[in-house]
């Protein structure tokens, strides 16, 4: 059994592989050297794992790259793999997002961009098109960006009905279409947005991520600028889990992947000061679907910690007992094989940490 676990940073991605203990790491790369990764994948739905990754190059623009070799070798199309149509006055800034479709539809692929649009594969991550419906709805041009940039980050198939979809974007809010994205409509209703005249609108949150249950695919959780939510219907409502946190602020939210109501998180002061709370280095675990949360740090730095960690730079793996892993802008890598009870270092010194994605492979 071999443990994948794939780092994207601002200066490359790279690989590490583990055995049954996942706490010693072989470390590759960086692949893809001087370019940001902000998006990577590792799509198990085929006899052979394929590897995307959204490389982001100051001279050559940004592009998605697969791999069915697990990194040894690597493809990009002669042409751009995705690009803005003719006529929507745009151009690709970056790929925020890479997420495999549902075990039915083994062939789809999504992909969330910057600006804030929604392409769709149909060859596995080699070529795609744009979900022309959001980038057409009537409150596009209301959304702003955030402080990373408009885009959207989180899309989200539904386990049991591939037309249905979910995105969260910064700024924006939720979306899902139940009609395989021919429209959509937005899905706030119960998340606040304090820095608008109006905090509780129908769209415009600022929402940092989304993570769906294991266990229930209505039950949604999502970290908000300032704001913990959970949702029982799919996102057409949503109430705050926050209390129990030390902060309502952060990037993260990971589901576990296979217990339901468990999920993690990594809070941090305030939009103003973005530090972990008390300058501890904590991850934060539920097990009640948010109605309460324990610190977990055995095995993580002491002391003063300022280190934060992004939205897609925590994740799990699919084995049993679950991994969790998370990166930080200091370019440490840390991973527990038992749930978040104990933790060790996979590296350190790496550039800034924007992504991680986990499998057995």
């Amino acid at each position: 059994m071999t443990t994948l676990l794939a780092i994207g940073t601002s200066k490359g991605l790279f690989l590490a592989t583990s055995g049954d203990d996942r706490r010693s790491w072989q470390i590759s790369g960086p692949h893809f050297s001087m370019t940001g990764v902000y998006a990577v994948a590792i799509d198990k739905r085929r006899a052979t794992p394929r590897l995307l990754a959204g490389v982001t190059s100051s001279h050559f623009g940004p592009s998605v790259a697969t791999s069915d070799d697990l990194g040894e070798s690597w493809h990009e199309p002669a042409e751009a793999p995705l690009a803005f149509p003719d006529g929507t006055g745009a151009s690709l800034e970056r790929v925020w997002q890479l997420s495999p479709g549902t075990p039915d539809e083994p062939d789809v692929v999504y992909a969330g961009t910057q600006p804030s649009a929604l392409f769709r594969s149909d060859d596995g991550g080699i070529h795609y098109e744009m979900v022309r419906p959001l980038w057409d709805h009537p409150h596009r041009e209301q959304w702003e960006g955030g402080f990373g940039g408009q885009a959207v980050h989180t899309v989200l198939p539904h386990p049991a009905d591939p037309a249905q979809v979910l995105v969260a974007m910064s700024t924006g809010g939720v979306y899902r279409t139940g009609d395989s994205g021919a429209s959509w409509r937005p899905q706030n209703t119960g998340i606040r947005a304090y820095f608008l005249p109006d905090e509780w609108p129908e769209f415009g949150q600022c929402v940092h991520k989304v993570a769906r249950d294991a266990g229930d695919p209505e039950l949604l959780y999502a970290q908000n600028h300032h704001g913990v939510y959970r949702s029982r219907d799919g996102g057409v409502t949503w109430k705050s889990i926050a209390d129990g946190l030390p902060s309502d602020f952060g990037f993260a939210m990971v589901a576990h992947p296979h217990r339901s109501g468990t999920i993690f998180s990594f809070p941090l002061v305030a939009d103003g000061e973005r530090f972990p709370v008390d300058r501890r280095c904590r991850v934060f675990r539920s097990t009640d679907a948010g109605t309460t949360w324990e610190p977990l740090s055995n095995g993580l730095p002491t002391g003063p910690y300022y280190p934060v960690v992004l939205r897609d730079a925590m994740c799990v793996d699919d084995l049993r007992p679950a991994g969790v892993y998370f990166g930080t802008r200091s370019g440490e890598v840390y991973a527990s094989g038992d749930e978040g009870d104990s933790w060790s270092l996979v590296a350190a010194h790496l550039p800034d940490v924007l992504c991680v994605r986990a499998a057995q492979v």
